[in-house]
């Protein structure tokens, strides 16, 4: 590197924001949501810059569809406070999915998202819908694709 060459940083009004459409019918939650969360970020662009919001806009379609392995549907729990004393009150997954099934995805993605402003700018550009249903067609969205699960080779 030359001595005075600096790193290029892409602003937030610079950055080439594309809308990208995912749907996870049969998806396992927690691999669909980390590409989600990497695609909201921009990890996927040469531009990234981890202290600035140059990621994409991202629809998700057919979140009642995703699928849970082993038997995190009964034992996998999800907690809400109401601020008040014993106001707790706690859901399984199964419970949560069938109130909410977009929350399951959401809760998902900011999990894995940066905590503060930076984070809670990057979740607005979320958009989950539970059917295939959605009103963002006006932006052509792109189809992002989620890898298949790589499994272990079997040994001979």
């Amino acid at each position: 590197m030359a001595i005075g060459t600096k790193t290029p940083f892409t602003s937030r009004e610079a950055a080439d924001r594309k809308w990208l459409i995912v749907d996870i019918a049969g998806e396992t939650l927690g691999r669909a949501c980390t590409v989600i969360a990497s695609a909201l970020r921009g990890k996927h662009k040469a531009t990234f810059t981890p202290h600035d919001d140059a990621g994409d806009f991202v629809i998700v379609v057919n979140a009642a569809k995703v699928k849970l392995t082993g038997k995190k549907w009964s034992t996998k729990l999800y907690y809400k406070h109401s601020l008040f004393p014993g106001g707790l009150s706690t859901f399984t997954a199964e419970q949560m999915a069938a109130r909410h099934p977009d929350e399951l995805i959401r809760r998902a993605v900011w999990g894995m998202l940066p905590k503060g402003p930076l984070g809670r700018r990057l979740y607005r550009k979320l958009k989950v819908y539970a059917n295939d249903k959605h009103n963002h067609s006006a932006q052509q969205p792109a189809k992002l694709e989620i890898p298949a699960e790589r499994k272990p080779k079997a040994k001979a």
